[in-house]
Parts: C-alpha cells; sequence; structure tokens
C-alpha cells in the first residue's frame, strides 16, 4: 500500500528517468537477490544433468522456482501499485517483441556458427542442450503443451529478472546500473550448466551462460527503455519459440 510520504515507501518500478538509489529494506532485498540467484542456480544445475535429457522433470525443475518467484513479485508490484505499468500492453508491442526476437535469431545464428561451428569439437555443446530439451519427435507430439511452458516460463523469468530483481537493485544502487548487474546476475545463475552439459572432448559448455548474459543485456534494456515488461516477454516468448521449435540451431527443426 501507498503512504503519502512516497520517500518512506518502496515502489516497484521500471522508469528509466529515476536514477537515484533507495535504500527502503536494507539487507533482506540483498538476501532476496541470494535467493533467487541461488535457487535459480541450483534448478539449473540438476534440471540439465543428463539423466533428465528429454523429461517432463527437466521442464518442472527449471520452470517451478521461476514460476514461484514470478508469483511472489507480481503480488509486490500489485501491493506497491505498479503491476498494471509492468504488464499493460501498448499498440506495437507485438512489433517489438517479434522484430527483436527475429534480430536475436540472427545473432544466434551468427553466435553459434563463430562459437560452436559444425563439424568442430565445439559442435557437441549444441548437441548437448538440444538432446537434453527432447527428441524432436517426442517435443512435435506435444507441441500445445510445450508451447504453453516456452510462454509461462518465459513470462515468468522475465518477471523476476528484469522486474523483481533489477527493481531490487535500483532500490540499492539506482535504475542505471540494476539493469546491468541484473543481467549478470541471470548470467551467473546458468553457470552450472557449464558442468550438467559439459562434454568429455570439449569440455565445460559455455553456451546457456553467455547467451543468457546476451539476452539479459538486451531484454533489459527493453524493459528499462519501454518501462514496461510486456516487450520483453513476447520477445523472450518468441525467441525461445523459435530456437526450440521453428528454427533450432542443431539438428532438425520441428
Amino acid at each position: 500500500m501507498k503512504s503519502e510520504d512516497s520517500s518512506s515507501q518502496p515502489s516497484m518500478t521500471l522508469d528509466a528517468s529515476r536514477a537515484p538509489p533507495r535504500d527502503p529494506g536494507g539487507a533482506p532485498s540483498y538476501a532476496l537477490i541470494a535467493l533467487i540467484a541461488g535457487v535459480t542456480a541450483t534448478a539449473t544445475y540438476f534440471g540439465f544433468e543428463l539423466s533428465r535429457a528429454g523429461t517432463v522433470t527437466l521442464w518442472f525443475i527449471l520452470g517451478a522456482p521461476t514460476i514461484a518467484f514470478a508469483s511472489f513479485a507480481l503480488l509486490r508490484a500489485h501491493r506497491d501499485g505498479e503491476l498494471r505499468s509492468w504488464i499493460r500492453p501498448v499498440w506495437g508491442d507485438a512489433t517489438i517483441g517479434i522484430g527483436s526476437a527475429a534480430v536475436l535469431m540472427c545473432g544466434a545464428a551468427i553466435f553459434v556458427h563463430l562459437v560452436a561451428p559444425v563439424g568442430s569439437d565445439r559442435e557437441s555443446w549444441m548437441a548437448r542442450l538440444y538432446l537434453q530439451l527432447g527428441s524432436p519427435d517426442t517435443l512435435r507430439s506435444h507441441s500445445l503443451a510445450l508451447g504453453a511452458a516456452i510462454v509461462i516460463i518465459a513470462a515468468a523469468e522475465e518477471i523476476v529478472w528484469r522486474g523483481l530483481v533489477t527493481t531490487l537493485l535500483a532500490e540499492k544502487l539506482g535504475s542505471r546500473s540494476a539493469w546491468v548487474i541484473a543481467a549478470f546476475l541471470y548470467a551467473a545463475s546458468m553457470l552450472p550448466a557449464m558442468w550438467s552439459l559439459r562434454d568429455p572432448v570439449a569440455g565445460l559448455n559455455p553456451i546457456l551462460p553467455l547467451a543468457g548474459l546476451c539476452l539479459g543485456l538486451l531484454w533489459g534494456t527493453m524493459s528499462r527503455y519501454t518501462r514496461r515488461l510486456t516487450p520483453a516477454i513476447l520477445s523472450h516468448a518468441a525467441f525461445d519459440w523459435c530456437v526450440i521449435v521453428l528454427f533450432r540451431l542443431w539438428g532438425p527443426s520441428l
């Protein structure tokens, strides 16, 4: 709930014009950020273990903690009167989301060509990642459930990392640096996948952390300058659908 003295009440906002930091909660905010990063990193490690390749358990382990944190973030945003500004649709959001996803797909294709080209030992990094997600036949037979999972998890990740985490950091450090730090934390939470997806020949697999950093910076930029989460959510969901279903970067598309 808001009080008349706005300086005494924390508020969740993506407003890029608010640079000065505030300190409404002290250490608990950093503890919450650490909890989010730690739980996400743990889920990433166990979710991408080889024993869970192609299973529903993989999606549950990866998605459940993020959805739980996103639910908390939405309740907090509603309490502070910021939820509507976070997710309100604006004309052109679909264009921004789909257009940025198309640009990201081109960037991802170039990235894979340079980092893990076909025929190299490092190609196994991409193979390991896609085999973990499941065979094309299995994914194709559950396309509706897969689509729903992609949209829900993508939205939850944006609400958590570009919404809650960025806001908590902005309250401490100011909004000018919060979105950048949030992007690095987002990538750091994927670091355990380097070990889970490692290859005996190519070694530790850096694909997810590197992609997470680049994507986190882009979606953070979108959220900062649009002051909303909707464009980034659409971009995130469209990009994931493309790389997992339509235009896979390794192996046949669905």
